[in-house]
């Protein structure tokens, strides 16, 4: 089966080929067509199946470019799931011009007050700052037709669901809602009751369960061993790459200090990190630019990275849920992959009592011995000095259709999009389908230019005047823009 069978528009399928969407995942081939008729969804999935381009897929293709306040709304737990949520969604829609912004805490209001004001088609956000903007009118939402409630049992358990149920108050009437879920606990199934009309019900059970497709294992020690274990298992394993879990921020910092001393490749993520550290930490991750990221569960959910190695839980979650989206970070879609605990007495506790030896089989393995451990070390340091071939970001697949421009001049100057259209369809050979997304910004525009005419737009651009004066335009490299 392939994604023509949907009849979706030429623009959407482009983008999934180049995405390398060959074919549809279980999910994808269940909800996409009832998303499609407006019909609200309830979907069941495993982590790893595709379920965000589920329901990206058919909204990114009904969405309407002309209306230039938000169609959609999608409702994440958390900042890390948001960003990871937009990019797939922007990635999608690349062909159509379309705007998909993320709004998240802890990052600027003011700024976000700005985007929003701008047109825009796809809003990604968390539950607490969507309702700050709904509260203070900055957000206009009387052209929404969809609201999407994604990892319904994470905002559960974070306490967000009074939240959202004060958030569908500010909504139209009769609006499609589709709600997604690892599990359904009483709560979520409330919720759905109360909130979904007549839904479709997506249940898939996989025959390649993830679970299947994990090697995991585990090493019994002590707390004060712990760190030391941890560093002769990434010896003895020499993964390419992989994260390390711990359930505090003191513990993160601890082992990123601890390995970093003994040459290992790492870097650190947690949330008091400030917004812009966390997200360049997560692309410098997902390029190459480092091996190994240590990190809360605050990363466990949002973060899509393809071809992680391993996966160490160097403390056992306490909830057999949060084990299951941690070891899911490797095994993507159809791949494999190995994940490894490091039990202290605490740890053999929580494994036994949360139904995580009961659900996975869980491999118990000796330490490495001293002679192994020594026998291997030169050759995992050898690989930690060694720089990673890049790893390209979806986004870099449109480079050679799609060019990014940045012209110094925005709102300050009296710029608008209007007069970035104009200068630019002067041009001979481009029309205004060769123009995507517009963000005019105080001092600076960022223009998406398509079809492959960015070098011609550039150099003509930078010969000729903007709003009656010359303006300095480049290529933008910079994937966040603020």
């Amino acid at each position: 089966m392939t994604f023509e069978r949907f009849n979706l528009n030429e623009k959407t399928i482009q983008a999934l080929d180049k995405l390398g969407y060959t074919e549809p995942t279980d999910v994808q081939k269940e909800a996409i067509l009832p998303i499609l008729k407006g019909r609200d969804v309830l979907i069941k999935s495993q982590t790893g199946s595709g379920k965000t381009a589920s329901f990206g897929i058919p909204i990114i293709d009904k969405t309407d470019w002309d209306i230039r306040t938000p169609q959609t709304i999608v409702l994440t737990p958390t900042r890390e799931l948001a960003l990871q949520v937009r990019d797939e969604l922007s990635n999608i829609g690349r062909y159509h011009r379309l705007n998909v912004q993320a709004v998240y805490g802890k990052d600027s209001f003011k700024l976000q007050k700005r985007d929003l004001s701008q047109r825009t088609h796809i809003v990604v956000a968390t539950p607490g700052r969507l309702y700050d903007h709904l509260t203070q009118d900055t957000i206009d939402v009387s052209k929404v037709k969809t609201l999407v409630i994604d990892e319904a049992d994470e905002m559960l358990s974070m306490g967000f669901i009074e939240q959202i149920e004060d958030i569908l108050s500010f909504m139209p009437e009769r609006i499609q809602v589709i709600l997604l879920s690892a599990t359904f606990p009483e709560e979520i199934k409330k919720l759905s009751d109360e909130v979904l009309r007549g839904p479709i019900e997506i249940n898939v059970v996989s025959t390649n369960n993830v679970g299947n497709r994990i090697i995991q294992e585990s090493y019994r020690t002590t707390s004060e061993e712990k760190l030391a274990l941890l560093h002769e298992v990434l010896i003895v394993k020499n993964p390419d790459h992989g994260i390390i879990f711990a359930n505090t921020k003191e513990a993160v910092n601890n082992i990123e200090a601890y390995l970093s001393e003994f040459g290992v490749n790492i870097r650190k993520l947690h949330g008091d990190m400030d917004q812009k550290d966390r997200t360049q930490t997560i692309h410098d991750f997902k390029t190459g630019k480092f091996r190994f990221l240590v990190a809360t569960d605050v990363a466990s959910r949002g973060l899509d990275i393809h071809d992680v190695s391993i996966i160490i839980n160097y403390d056992t979650p306490h909830h057999l849920e949060t084990y299951t989206h941690r070891i899911g970070r490797t095994a993507r879609l159809d791949k494999e992959g190995l994940a490894v605990s490091l039990l202290d007495d605490d740890d053999a506790y929580w494994i036994g009592s949360n139904g995580i030896s009961e659900v996975y089989e869980i491999t118990a393995m000796k330490k490495p011995s001293e002679s192994l451990v020594e026998a291997r070390q030169e050759l995992f340091l050898k690989k930690q000095n060694r720089k990673q071939k890049p790893r390209e970001t979806q986004e870099a697949v449109f480079k050679e259709d799609i060019m990014k421009l940045h012209i110094r001049g925005g709102k300050n100057n009296k710029i608008r999009p209007g007069d970035i259209v104009g200068v630019i369809t002067s041009i001979s050979g481009i029309t205004f389908e060769d123009i995507g997304v517009i963000q005019v910004l105080e001092d600076s525009t960022y223009v998406d230019i398509h079809n492959g005419k960015g070098n011609t737009v550039l150099k003509y651009l930078q010969n000729h005047p903007i709003k009656g004066k010359q303006r300095r335009v480049g290529k933008a490299y910079n994937d966040v823009i603020r």
